[in-house]
């Protein structure tokens, strides 16, 4: 199949960069603007959103399920939290419901372990999510994956409502259906994303993350206090199943086959990926890939940024409202600000950096490298910052925003880094570093209710000492080892052939 400058989807390109990625002339490229790969992403961006709503909103509205009058500050403890703001001295720690909503005694340990629980199931689904849909296609496993999830949540008033062990059940079961999610995205751009746009198209879609929390954790505040804590759970899982809709009418799991893509569109895709935007077989070349430097130094720096991030996002309305004392509504709607800079940085992240590598400032690697380390040394000095703020409102909210914000910029760095070292393995790559990630996610919260089992403000500040020290360790780490480029055991047998022959050609 030709395209318009002559060349065939079979012919190898004219020219490749320095980390093996075939260069297209700028003027060869279909515009992004109401393409196909575009209407991908932005459907990706609301799906992600809702996943990420899916997520978070317990994290809310378990301020207003936990009954907390059984939870006193520590007699002895030299450091106390913030006194309560004028003419709140006497109101009780528990948020006012609707008749006949019902709350929970839970303490700070098993609040910590519900909000864990989602991901004790998120990490059992992420390496066979990102092995099926590399192998089959990620559409289906993506959609399935919210749907599911979605389903489920609908299901959260009447488990809490059965007990304590039916909703840790319940969230862990939502976190084995969401846990496909993110592989299935790494493997569906593995074969719609050209190598020039993978920055900005992955940002776009990943930005959802941050854009759907910001969006849910003031709705859910508002929501707890005006028609109480269950509707949460019913509005959220509604829009899941709206998206989920969508998503199966306009989504293929390869230009190749989508109904409205344009045929330049689809040979520009075709072409600038090659050999590797094809599925990978049943095998994959297991050991090479765990021995391989790169891989581990996604592993650990994603480990280490994931830290500091799943505090924020189960702990942070809680710290907003036993230390600093923010009502529902503010809790939620400061609790979300943090995630506004996430998104806003995380999507501009990703076109500078893909503006750097077309215009060939810097190789993959090193882009990756910067933004990376742009992201996560900045984080780790605000988190110390917040823990040093005091009972300042304002310093506490501008420091976690400016320490969410940064870590935003590292979609353009590491959290991508898979396309790069092994396009056609990417989902199964994502899947692997997602696992190791999400083990921060259940360890974070119940390390962060044993800090703070007295509610004081000492005990939140070793949270975030030591957030921030874990995310200066993961930034070192992959300036010292990270990679941009094609590893070898990710090289397809059609191109070490083709390089065969073109050894062959110039001797």
């Amino acid at each position: 199949m030709p395209l318009p400058n002559g060349t065939s989807i079979n012919s190898s390109p004219l020219e490749e960069d320095e980390d093996g990625e075939p260069l297209i002339e700028n003027d060869k490229v279909p515009p992004q603007c109401c393409s196909a790969r575009l209407t991908l992403a932005v459907l990706m961006f609301f799906g992600f959103s809702v996943v990420y709503g899916l997520r978070v909103n317990l994290s809310v509205a378990m301020v207003a399920m936990a009954n907390n009058t059984d939870s006193k500050p520590a007699v002895n403890s030299s450091v106390r939290a913030c006194p309560m703001p004028a003419g709140m001295e006497n109101t009780s720690d528990t948020f006012p419901q609707p008749d006949g909503i019902p709350q929970y005694p839970w303490d700070s340990e098993a609040q910590g372990w519900l909000l864990g629980a989602f991901f004790f199931g998120y990490l059992c689904t992420q390496i066979p999510g990102g092995y099926l849909a590399g192998h089959y296609g990620g559409k289906w496993f993506l959609g399935l994956g919210v749907l599911g999830t979605a389903a489920l949540t609908v299901l959260t008033p009447l488990a809490a409502q059965m007990g304590l062990y039916w909703l840790f059940a319940l969230r862990a079961l939502e976190g084995f259906g969401e846990g496909v999610t993110f592989p299935a995205m790494m493997a569906m751009w593995a074969r719609w994303a050209p190598p020039q746009e993978r920055s900005s198209l992955m940002t776009l879609s990943g930005s959802g993350a941050s854009f759907g929390a910001f969006l849910a954790l003031p709705l859910t505040g508002f929501i707890c206090q005006t028609l109480g804590w269950p509707a949460v759970f019913y509005i959220c899982g509604g829009a899941g199943c709206l998206w989920a809709v969508l998503w199966f009418v306009f989504v293929s799991d390869d230009p190749r086959t989508h109904r409205r893509i344009s045929e330049q569109e689809r040979d520009y895709i075709i072409n600038s990926i090659g050999p590797q935007g094809k599925a990978h077989g049943w095998s994959v070349p297991l050991l090479p890939m765990l021995l391989s430097v790169p891989l581990w130094a996604m592993i650990i720096t994603q480990m280490c940024s994931n830290w500091s991030y799943y505090t924020l996002l189960t702990s942070l309305p809680t710290y907003m409202s036993n230390i600093l004392h923010f009502d529902l509504k503010s809790n939620g709607f400061l609790s979300a600000l943090p995630y506004l800079g996430a998104w806003l940085t995380t999507s501009l992240s990703g076109f500078l950096a893909d503006a750097l590598i077309q215009r060939r400032v810097f190789s993959v690697t090193a882009v990756r490298k910067l933004f990376t380390l742009a992201a996560l040394l900045p984080c780790a000095g605000f988190l110390v910052a917040v823990g040093y703020a005091g009972c300042s409102h304002v310093l506490t909210v501008t420091f976690l925003t400016l320490s969410t914000a940064m870590a935003g910029v590292s979609g353009a760095g590491v959290y991508m880094n898979q396309l790069d070292i092994a396009p056609q393995y990417a989902g199964f790559l994502l899947g692997i570093t997602n696992t190791f990630g999400t083990i921060p996610g259940i360890l974070a919260p119940i390390a962060t209710g044993y800090f703070t089992e007295d509610h004081t403000m000492a005990g939140w500040r070793t949270v975030f000492w030591v957030a921030a020290g874990v995310n200066l360790g993961g930034a070192l780490f992959y300036a010292l080892f990270g990679s941009g480029k094609i590893q070898p055991w990710a090289i397809t047998e059609e191109e070490r052939e083709r390089s065969r022959a073109n050894s062959t050609q110039d001797t």
